[in-house]
């Protein structure tokens, strides 16, 4: 498949894996989560889902359980959205990539803070 079709199918799985997860999903364990990103295969059997999750390690491990749990019925209504020729296996990966950029970000800035002359 063209990698312009592909970009185009991976965007909208990911939009609309999003605002099935946000809105239509009520599972308990999920802590707050975004979808960051979605990658098809090219013969579109799997598709890996990077999720984002704000809060400690355990929530985002009990949010990545609860989003494996409910993968068929997500699965299902990704099918019911989207017209694909197959509907992708979903496969669930944490996003910690914002995480990184904050800490990054906080050493940049203590970094600055440090390196900076002093007023006397």
């Amino acid at each position: 498949m063209k990698a312009q079709r592909m970009a185009k199918i991976d965007h909208e799985v990911q939009r609309v894996l999003g605002t099935i997860v946000s809105q239509e999903l009520q599972d308990p364990r999920l802590a707050f989560v975004t979808v960051t990103r979605a990658e098809v295969t090219d013969d579109l059997r799997y598709c890996k889902v990077f999720v984002s999750v704000i809060g400690d390690r355990h929530q985002a491990r009990q949010s990545l359980d609860a989003l494996k749990h409910a993968g068929r019925f997500l699965r299902g209504e990704l099918g019911r959205k989207i017209d694909l020729r197959r509907v992708p296996e979903l496969l669930f990966v944490e996003d910690r990539s914002a995480e990184h950029a904050i800490a990054l970000a906080k050493r940049l800035r203590e970094a600055a803070v440090r390196s900076a002359p002093e007023e006397s």
